[in-house]
């Protein structure tokens, strides 16, 4: 294995167009992941479900998640973080259209 220095913060490639979604660590039941948005969201009437659980960290920007069973969305902000059980219908309601959102996600075996 070669270790190697990165920075989170640079490279940001924000584009309105699509997220950017770099892998930081892959291992065996493990992936940590940097996605970065500027204005995404889900579309209307789709929802998110993953078969692994996923931790997410808003690092900047901002955004509001929902899960399906909420009725309201969850607004972030940069240090919020929340955990997204294995199977759970979710969405991106907004990101930030000014300014690159950056995400920290962690998707892990339940």
């Amino acid at each position: 294995m070669t270790d190697h220095l990165s920075n989170l913060f640079t490279a940001l490639d924000a584009s309105p167009e699509g997220e950017g979604f770099c892998d930081l660590l892959v291992a065996p039941h493990l992936q940590i992941e940097r996605i970065v948005s500027l204005g995404q969201a889900t579309p209307k009437d789709e929802w998110l479900a993953q078969d692994r659980g996923e931790w997410v960290l808003l690092l900047s920007g901002g955004a509001a998640l929902r899960l399906e069973d909420e009725a309201a969305p969850r607004v972030l902000k940069p240090g919020d973080h929340m955990t997204i059980p294995a199977r759970t219908r979710h969405r991106v309601e907004w990101t930030v259209p000014d300014a690159p959102t950056l995400w920290l996600a962690v998707h892990y075996d339940p």
